[in-house]
């Protein structure tokens, strides 16, 4: 699964940000975390710059193991989540895996 995130800083001087990407398994065989950490990249942007962060993250990462201690990738809405900590989501998204 690819991500492009378009990040902007507002503000007047340069500065770090660390974008990060959780996933949340909304229709899971057994319990999971509601926001897993998948991807974070720290970018650094001048005054009023603009990015394109790009993410890819593999379709397996989005399995997890069965009550029969097996790893599947399960039928499932899938959250994607991205923002700047846990606490700070600014976008989300679904995706289907079928």
């Amino acid at each position: 699964m690819k991500l492009s995130i378009n990040i902007k800083n507002t503000g007047t001087k340069a500065g770090k940000e660390v974008v990060q990407v959780y996933i949340n398994d909304k229709i899971s065989s057994v319990a999971t975390p509601v926001k897993k950490l998948k991807a974070f990249k720290k970018v650094e942007l001048s005054s009023s710059e603009s990015k394109v962060i790009e993410f890819e993250i593999p379709c397996s990462e989005l399995g997890l193991w069965d009550r029969n201690m097996e790893y599947v990738i399960d039928p499932s809405e899938f959250e994607i989540m991205v923002g700047s900590s846990s606490k700070d989501i600014t976008l989300t998204k679904s995706v289907y895996i079928k």
